[in-house]
């Protein structure tokens, strides 16, 4: 069974950064895609970064991007999400996720599986 362990949330000043690392247990697909997804209070999940288990490609959203960077160490098996210049607006629980294919990074319906979440709070 594939078991995805967020951690690395906390309470952060605005403007300042933290780095959540997602480490990545079991069988996974030879060609699949690490994503990162948040949900704040009262909202729906959304987007945030994807990246393939390559490193080669990635996605951000566009209210991330510039400020977040995903990244991959594929012989620790864990997959990053350094997050600077955060802002209020960031404050939610961010989970990660894997999916087949290299396709549809966007697509939470796609992701086979999902870690627990982490609190990520920014004060302002």
């Amino acid at each position: 069974q594939v078991q995805l362990i967020e951690s690395g949330g906390g309470l952060v000043q605005a403007g300042g950064s933290l780095r959540l690392s997602c480490v990545v247990s079991g069988r996974t697909f030879s060609s699949y895609v690490m994503g990162w997804f948040r949900q704040a209070p009262g909202k729906e999940r959304e987007f945030v970064a994807a990246i393939t288990w390559g490193g080669v490609n990635t996605d951000y959203a566009d209210s991330v991007k510039g400020r977040f960077t995903i990244s991959r160490n594929s012989t620790e098996n864990t997959v990053y999400l350094q997050m600077n210049v955060l802002k209020p607006e960031d404050t939610a629980v961010y989970y990660c996720a894997t999916k087949p294919g290299d396709s549809g990074w966007r697509e939470q319906v796609a992701y086979n599986y999902w870690g627990q979440g982490t609190q990520v709070t920014v004060s302002s």
